[in-house]
């Protein structure tokens, strides 16, 4: 079918069904909607104009899509909901009554909001304890492309939509709902606020007579004092004191703009708040927890058989300087461990490479880039150079950038099924490092990686799959991934051939002069990127940090390109 996505934004989701649907044949045009009002109105109807589609899909959207428009051809909305269920803050409603199910729901567009025919529906298991963000990008995101797959089936067959059982509207989950009181609620309490924001609002509150924007939520079970009181930092994060001598970790805030001021971004918590921290002391990174810690940590590490366990867990997975160098020396530790297969697991959080909101944060931008850039590149250098073990990247939500780009220096890449990745760089305005030159021609050819890099379009895992880009696709939920890249990477540890498997690979590894010289022009291009003339990057770069709306759709999404799946006998 011909296929328009509208959305809000290029989100997470609306990659997701343009990488899923146009490699199930589609033929797929975007347009964002600019705003809302006549402004996102006017792009749709030139878009619709342009692409002619059969089908409008709106996958993630903030305003309602005009009438001239659905009612001339079907228009289906992704709700984060299941049938009935209406308003603007669905997902944050489940959260906070801690449902143990929820759904979402393909329903067309009609005069009210969310009460559409039906066209398809899936429902999911929401995790205890899980954050917002967590949710949307693992099993919202799934059900949302299990229902909208089946939709537009049902659609190009000619099957009619169910009607919409009877529902109600619920209002927008507003701030006083997720108010805070350090004087009396628990950790427990605060930490459930805190997740059901994440990764979007945060939670408003006052800290030394001015409000900020709270993210994070890991409780922390040594650490305490007055209830309130800032008590410690670590990588970043900030410990706040809880009411049931507990404490709960900060890892971002955002100054909350007042009514005439410029737009606001998230920093780090240490960063944002370091006129306040005099005294308050830094702890220590604790990288193997005793079982059943619970404390923040950006690198963590578990044995299991054979197997070394690394669990990344930077904020919104981004890597500042300091958490590279974390990195580099978990590396270090599970280098001299006496196992055969490293995993580097970036668990809930899409691999994004470098760490935005702190560079953003620096007093010198460019200086805290061209650093970050420099220890991003000793990580990969130091995976590259881990000999006497297979390494294993596991991506369960996929990877972009440099994160993409930082996994391929592993010997192995497995991402979960249903994952995205964004193997280019091209849309922040930067050449790219982690040895990208030498690791993506190896898996891809010279040729696809020029594509990949300069189309910027987001792929999915079996397209990713079919060019070589990655080892395996697991076919797993959020839930079940870790525990089955585990099983997987034990089995290859056993594997009767591992040994040989370690001399193919002494045999087939970059000379320590390829590497450096791979390097060394990629930061010459980085640093023309960082320190030249133009401030593409720069501009770039704050665009996404303050959430600019773009004032048109990117050329590069009008029409995407077709994608042909390879035949399995023909697959790497």
């Amino acid at each position: 079918m011909r296929i328009l996505l509208y959305s809000s934004a290029f989100n997470s989701l609306t990659q997701r069904a343009a990488a899923e649907l146009t490699y199930a044949g589609h033929d797929l045009a975007v347009a964002l909607d600019l705003g809302g009002g006549e402004a996102g109105a006017t792009e749709l109807r030139a878009a619709v104009e342009r692409h002619r589609p059969e089908l409008v899909i709106a996958p993630m959207l903030t305003t309602g899509i005009p009438e001239d428009v659905w009612s001339e051809r079907i228009c289906l909305i992704v709700h984060p909901g299941p049938p009935g269920d209406r308003g603007p803050s669905s997902l944050d409603w489940a959260l906070s009554q801690k449902a143990d199910t929820w759904g979402v729901t393909a329903l067309q567009a009609v005069a009210t909001m969310d009460a559409g025919p039906v066209w398809a529906w899936e429902p999911f298991d929401v995790p205890e304890g899980i954050s917002k963000g967590a949710l949307y990008r693992g099993e919202v995101t799934d059900a949302a492309m299990a229902a909208l797959l089946r939709a537009v089936d049902r659609v190009a067959s000619g099957q009619a939509p169910s009607d919409p059982p009877p529902g109600s509207t619920r209002p927008y989950y507003q701030q006083h709902l997720r108010a805070i009181d350090w004087s009396r609620d628990s950790a427990a309490s605060i930490s459930c606020a805190l997740l059901t924001a994440d990764s979007s609002p945060g939670v408003v509150d006052e800290i030394e007579g001015s409000d900020y924007f709270l993210y994070g939520g890991q409780i922390e079970d040594e650490l305490t004092g007055e209830p309130g009181v800032l008590v410690a930092t670590r990588d970043g994060a900030v410990c706040r004191a809880t009411a049931d001598g507990a404490a709960v970790w900060l890892t971002s805030v955002r100054p909350r703009r007042l009514p005439g001021q410029p737009p606001t971004a998230k920093a780090p918590a240490a960063t944002a708040l370091a006129h306040l921290l005099g005294g308050v002391p830094e702890v220590p990174a604790e990288l193997v927890l005793e079982e059943g810690r619970q404390t923040c940590t950006v690198v963590r590490y578990r044995e299991h058989g054979p197997v070394g366990h690394l669990l990344l867990e930077p904020p919104a997975g981004a890597l500042s300087a300091d958490h590279c160098r974390r990195l580099l020396d978990a590396l270090a530790f599970a280098a001299a461990r006496p196992t055969r297969v490293l995993v580097l697991d970036h668990g809930r959080a899409m691999a994004t490479g470098i760490h935005l909101g702190a560079i953003q944060a620096a007093e010198d931008p460019a200086a805290a880039t061209w650093e970050t850039i420099q220890a991003i590149d000793d990580v990969a250098e130091a995976i590259l150079d881990m000999k006497d073990k297979v390494t294993v990247a596991a991506l369960g939500a996929g990877g972009a950038a440099g994160g993409l780009m930082l996994a391929l220096t592993c010997d192995e890449v497995w991402v979960r099924s249903g994952s995205v990745l964004d193997p280019h760089y091209r849309t922040l305005g930067l050449y790219g490092s982690e040895l990208w030159t030498l690791t993506l021609p190896q898996r891809v050819g010279h040729a696809t990686a020029e594509r990949l890099t300069s189309e910027a379009l987001p792929i999915s895992a079996d397209h990713a799959f079919d060019l070589g880009l990655v080892d395996r696709v697991v076919d797993a939920t959020p839930v079940t991934f870790p525990r089955q890249v585990l099983e997987e990477a034990e089995a290859l540890a056993l594997e009767p051939d591992f040994e040989e498997r370690l001399r193919d690979k002494h045999a087939a590894a970059p000379t320590s002069e390829q590497i450096a010289g791979h390097r060394e022009a990629e930061l010459a291009q980085m640093h023309r990127c960082i320190y030249g003339a133009g401030k593409s990057y720069h501009d770039l770069r704050e665009e996404f940090m303050f959430k600019t709306r773009p004032t048109t759709t990117p050329a590069r999404l009008s029409d995407l390109p077709a994608v042909r799946p390879r035949p399995p006998a023909m697959r790497p």
